[in-house]
C-alpha cells in the first residue's frame, strides 16, 4: 500500500539520481526527507513554508553534522520535491565547529603496523596511511587501480564524484604484492568473506584492534596528512594527494603540525 506522501518522495529520489548525488547522500536525503514527511498529516503539496521553518525550529540536532544534512535534505524537498523558492523559509546555517582533526605521531602508527601480522589487515591499513585515503576510497578500490609500472594509484569516483591520482610507494606495493599473493582477490582489491568488497565495519574493527580503540580509521588520514607536511611536502601537493576541492580544508594541518609548533620562538 502507497502512503500519501509516496509520489514526492518519488520525486526527490528520482532528482537525486538524476543529479548523480552519491549512494550515501541519498539515502541520508531520503531519510531526513520521510521523517519530515511523515511528521505531518497535511498532503505535500498543502504544506506551508510556516511548517517547513517551524519544523527546523523543533527538530532536536544532535550535531552540527547532522543539522546540516538535515537542512540539506529539507531544502531539496523544497526546491526539488515541491518546486517552491528560498522566500519565506530561512534554512539557517549553524555556526561550524571549530574543532581540530586529532592525530596519531607518525613513529607510534608505524611502529604499529609493523606488529601486524594478519597480512591483509597490514596491508589496508598501511595503504591507508601512505597517502590518508579514506575508508570508501580503500574498499572501493580495484585491482587495476594499482599501477605498479608508473606507481600510481587511480582514486575513481571519490567525495564529490572526483577521481584523481595519487602516489605509490615500494614500501606499500610491497605489502600488497604480499597480500595478492596469499588472499588472490578478485575484481576488488580487497574482497569481503563472501565476496564483494571489504565492509566499512570490518576497516573499523581491524583499526581499532591494531591502531587505536578510541578514534577511527579517519585518523589514520589526518595523520598522514600531518605528517606529509612535517617531513617538507607542499601543501598543495597535500591538497591534490587528498583531494581536497580548498586550500582552506588542507591549512588545518599547519594547526596540529607538531613541528610548526616546535619552531615558534616563545617569549620565555
Amino acid at each position: 500500500m502507497r502512503h500519501k506522501h509516496d509520489s514526492i518522495r518519488d520525486i526527490c529520489k528520482q532528482k537525486l539520481l538524476y543529479l548523480n548525488y552519491a549512494d550515501s547522500t541519498t539515502r541520508t536525503y531520503l531519510h531526513y526527507i520521510d521523517q519530515f514527511l511523515e511528521a505531518h498529516i497535511k498532503q505535500a503539496k498543502d504544506i506551508s513554508a510556516k511548517d517547513f521553518q517551524s519544523y527546523l525550529d523543533r527538530y532536536d540536532f544532535t550535531s552540527v553534522s547532522q543539522q546540516n544534512q538535515v537542512i540539506n535534505a529539507i531544502r531539496f524537498l523544497y526546491k526539488y520535491g515541491l518546486e517552491r523558492k528560498y522566500d519565506k523559509v530561512s534554512f539557517q546555517r549553524p555556526r561550524k565547529e571549530k574543532k581540530l582533526p586529532r592525530v596519531i605521531d607518525g613513529e607510534t602508527i608505524k611502529s604499529k603496523l609493523s606488529q601486524i601480522q594478519n597480512i591483509k589487515h597490514k596491508a589496508i591499513l598501511t595503504l591507508t596511511y601512505s597517502v590518508g585515503l579514506r575508508v570508501s576510497e580503500v574498499i572501493n578500490l580495484k585491482i587495476q587501480d594499482i599501477d605498479s609500472k608508473r606507481m600510481l594509484i587511480q582514486i575513481k569516483n571519490a567525495k564529490g564524484r572526483k577521481d584523481r591520482i595519487v602516489p605509490l610507494s615500494k614500501h606499500v606495493l610491497k605489502s600488497l604484492r604480499s597480500y595478492y599473493r596469499q588472499y588472490k582477490p578478485n575484481n576488488y582489491l580487497f574482497n569481503g568473506q563472501n565476496g564483494g568488497k571489504y565492509s566499512t565495519t570490518s576497516c573499523r574493527n581491524i583499526y581499532r584492534k591494531h591502531i587505536d580503540q578510541d578514534s577511527s580509521m579517519h585518523t589514520l588520514r589526518h595523520s598522514s596528512f600531518t605528517k606529509m607536511l612535517e617531513t617538507g611536502t607542499d601543501l598543495r601537493v597535500i591538497q591534490s594527494i587528498a583531494g581536497h576541492s580548498s586550500s582552506r580544508t588542507t591549512e588545518i594541518y599547519t594547526h596540529v603540525s607538531n613541528l610548526h609548533l616546535q619552531s615558534i620562538q616563545l617569549p620565555v
